[in-house]
């Protein structure tokens, strides 16, 4: 339990600052690429091309970020190994905070009352779950469940796609979430695949499980990257959250056991509640901040 909940608390540092290098490596590659004059940046909806969503990611300050996400990668599949999906999960959620806090120095985002409050919401809630979680389930043999997240993925990778690009410069929370439920995808899968414990190459490969990590964690990282390009760091990142959170959560308690302590149900649930709240009420309030920002500019 406690080097799970370690390597939660790493992959949440790790997600938190590399979501404000990332979004700082987008808005400066979009200055210098305004600057010069280059076309082929936007589609015609406002959403950003694959062009300019690549220049973004080749910038230092991006790759610095990539490899902070590596970082929060590694902590999330120990974790999502060690302790219940709801909790680890959650715990990674709070890279939301640093997010809001290291924004404020780097990108200059300016925190109203309604933004702390929320983000109070989620510390509170992050304790809740953490005195209620109790031991992690096991894993699933059923190929169905292996097969299932799988062709989920895919499904999800092609459908946002579709809707961020219709969706154009509207889209960052669409693109956020969306990248959220592949990650969440992708911790299931990370509990679920076969050839770890003890290390069987053959089985691993021949495994879908395996295969959705790469797939989502691909994915993911690139529709959040295309949220970051589109909107306020802390809406994306909060609706990212939500994504990551909700449906593992209920995926652990539901079908791979993971349980809260006797007598504790209640809080957490509670806590899973006020979690998503808190996220929700961030990314919500992100995007309002972001649009009044752009008619104050106007």
């Amino acid at each position: 339990m406690l080097i799970g909940l370690v390597a939660a608390l790493l992959a949440c540092v790790g997600y938190g600052v590399a979501s404000v290098l990332q979004a700082y490596a987008a808005r400066r590659s979009a200055a210098v690429a305004a600057a010069r004059g280059a076309g082929g940046q936007l589609t015609d909806t406002g959403a950003p091309t694959v062009a300019s969503t690549v220049a973004a990611v080749l910038t230092v300050w991006f790759i610095v970020g990539s490899v902070l996400d590596v970082v929060g990668f590694a902590g999330n599949a120990v974790s999502a190994r060690l302790i219940p999906l709801f909790l680890s999960q959650t715990i990674m959620s709070a890279n939301l905070i640093i997010t809001a806090v290291l924004g404020i120095f780097v990108l200059g985002i300016r925190l109203h009352l309604r933004d702390w409050v929320a983000i109070c919401a989620v510390i509170l809630a992050l304790a809740a779950l953490g005195a209620a979680a109790g031991h992690e389930g096991g894993g699933s043999d059923n190929p169905v469940m292996h097969w299932g997240v799988l062709i989920a993925s895919v499904v999800l990778f092609g459908v946002s796609q579709l809707v961020v690009r219709r969706l154009g410069s509207r889209g960052a929370v669409a693109a956020g979430l969306a990248a959220g439920m592949l990650f969440g995808a992708l911790a299931i899968a990370v509990r679920i695949v076969q050839g770890i414990d003890p290390l069987h190459v053959t089985t691993l490969l021949a495994d879908p499980a395996a295969w959705t990590i790469a797939i989502a964690g691909i994915g993911g990282f690139y529709l959040h990257t295309v949220a970051l390009q589109l909107g306020s760091v802390n809406g994306a990142t909060a609706a990212l959250v939500v994504g990551e959170t909700v449906i593992p959560g209920i995926i652990g308690v539901l079908v791979l056991g993971d349980t809260s302590r006797p007598g504790l149900g209640w809080l957490a649930g509670l806590g899973f509640v006020l979690a998503i709240g808190g996220a929700v009420a961030v990314a919500v309030f992100g995007n309002v901040s972001q649009l009044e920002h752009a008619d104050a500019d106007a």
